[in-house]
């Protein structure tokens, strides 16, 4: 299993924090989600055999989210 921070922008409520989480856990291989909306972090941990970093990020600007770095 892998896990990943990302650097996301846009987020500016909890709205926005249950948004991202639904579009996350439906992809392949996703086991949790922890965000910081403060920080702006998305934590990801996955199997990288079944989705990758590229899966994650397109899905989190597909909502309308940036994401930086």
């Amino acid at each position: 299993m892998e896990t990943i921070t990302l650097k996301v922008e846009g987020m500016t409520c909890m709205g926005c924090v249950n948004n991202v989480k639904k579009i996350l856990q439906p992809l392949a291989g996703v086991r949790t989600i922890d965000i910081s909306l403060d920080q702006g972090n998305v934590t990801v941990a996955y199997e990288s055999g079944q989705t990758r970093v590229e899966d994650l990020k397109a899905a989190i600007e597909s909502a309308g989210y940036d994401v930086v770095g």
